[in-house]
């Protein structure tokens, strides 16, 4: 197990703000405050774990060593004002057979997770293992942001699926990124590519709507490869009031929770949306010291595949299927991220099964919105491969693993081939 050391003396940019013209203390967004270094994995381990796990095939065998570091950057709160932290894995490529020249820079947004501690600069964490091996391994540069209020974020919670602060999250991780690679002496091309997978998949995309909207002149995005998102967040949250979706237990009371405490309005009390006995902690363990498995363990959200009428009030359910004014709905129509332009290359990926962000409310619906202003967006669907995967294995599809498993790193390696290799 690989410990992450802090240590202040490595990179220390001022205090948590830098001096401004005329004296005053102005905010540095993306100001890289600290860096630690965490591990090097030589190429020959990294496909030795590829090996093992049969990712290889997938990945293509590892071209570079990785160093993996934690970073900790300035950033931005929710409210005006707010200036506060965040952490980041950044992973570096380097080695003799690594592509030479400058490296372009993947921005990545991790999927939902309730662990408040969790931090992607961890190589055992699977998804930072994936990362490393299609990514970093093939001579990307990577930079993964734990978002606000996870890991070393003094943020007081995190502002689940509020597509402003995941966005400049990202934003400032980028800029952090940059300062830190240059200290490594590792060159970057200036390509910045976005991509992230279910919840990351609606950060990403809302950094990409972001930055080419106010920051085009400074991040040079050349691609944008979002994978399972939760994009027309208002329309499946209307239809989740009657049809549960897989994992809801978790990520509904979750964006509920973190939306009321971004917009103060959605609920007076938490009973007027929760049923007891959940309603009594629902607030403060999103995230928290619980794991998926320990908090179904400890009862602190039901079991249940429909756990619809013992987490949720029945006349909030009712209001929320039927009433367009409903607080939850129009604070998700304002997360929603349909009815802008991307200006660089932009793929969708996903699999036509997925129990947990069904692919025709999100992604089918989203390049359509794209298509009806002339705006061509590519779409990829890893679902024949998994039939084919089940088929050959002499099983049905496990949609238990479907969305968690299965999807992310065939995604992934899709598009790493299809958008991102072209675009570098």
């Amino acid at each position: 197990m690989y410990k992450l050391k802090f240590s202040l003396s490595v990179v220390a940019l001022g205090a948590l703000s830098a001096c401004g013209g005329g004296g005053s203390d102005v905010p540095v967004r993306g100001a890289l405050l600290v860096q630690a270094p965490v591990a090097t994995l030589a190429s020959t381990t990294i496909d030795a774990g590829t090996t093992k796990n049969g990712l290889i095939a997938l990945s293509g065998k590892a071209k570079c060593d990785v160093t993996v570091t934690q970073i900790n950057y300035q950033t931005i709160g929710v409210k005006p004002g707010e200036v506060t932290n965040a952490t980041a894995a950044v992973l570096l490529p380097s080695g003799p057979n690594c592509p030479a020249g400058p490296k372009p820079l993947l921005a990545y947004s991790r999927g939902t997770e309730v662990l408040k501690s969790r931090t992607m600069a961890n190589p055992l964490d699977p998804e930072t293992a994936l990362l490393v091996a299609i990514y970093a391994a093939q001579g990307y540069a990577v930079v993964a942001t734990d978002y606000l209020g996870y890991a070393g974020s003094n943020y007081a919670y995190h502002p689940y699926l509020h597509s402003d602060s995941e966005a400049s999250a990202i934003t400032d991780s980028i800029r952090a990124a940059r300062t830190m690679a240059a200290s490594a002496q590792v060159a970057l091309s200036g390509k910045v590519m976005l991509s992230g997978y279910s919840a990351g998949g609606h950060a990403s995309m809302a950094a990409h709507r972001a930055i080419e909207r106010d920051n085009a002149s400074e991040i040079n995005v050349v691609a944008g490869g979002h994978m399972s998102g939760p994009y027309n967040l208002s329309q499946s949250i209307i239809n989740g009031a009657a049809q549960p979706i897989a994992g809801g237990q978790f990520f509904v009371p979750f964006f509920i929770t973190a939306w009321q405490k971004v917009y103060g309005n959605l609920y007076s009390k938490p009973t007027d949306v929760f049923q007891a006995p959940y309603a009594t902690d629902i607030e403060n363990i999103f995230p928290g010291a619980y794991t998926y498995t320990t908090m179904l363990q400890a009862g602190k959200v039901p079991a249940a595949v429909n756990y619809l009428p013992t987490l949720f009030q029945p006349a909030y359910l009712a209001d929320l299927s039927s009433n367009p004014n409903n607080p939850t709905v129009v604070a998700a129509r304002k997360n929603d991220l349909l009815g802008w332009n991307p200006k660089a290359k932009t793929v969708l990926c996903g699999g036509a099964q997925d129990p947990t962000v069904p692919f025709a409310v999100h992604a089918v619906v989203e390049r359509a919105d794209f298509a009806s202003r002339g705006i061509t967006v590519g779409l990829i669907d890893v679902d024949p491969i998994i039939v084919a995967q089940a088929a050959a294995a002499g099983k049905p599809v496990d949609l238990g693993s479907y969305h968690g498993a299965s999807v992310p790193p065939l995604c992934m390696a899709a598009l790493r081939t299809q958008l991102f290799d072209p675009a570098r």
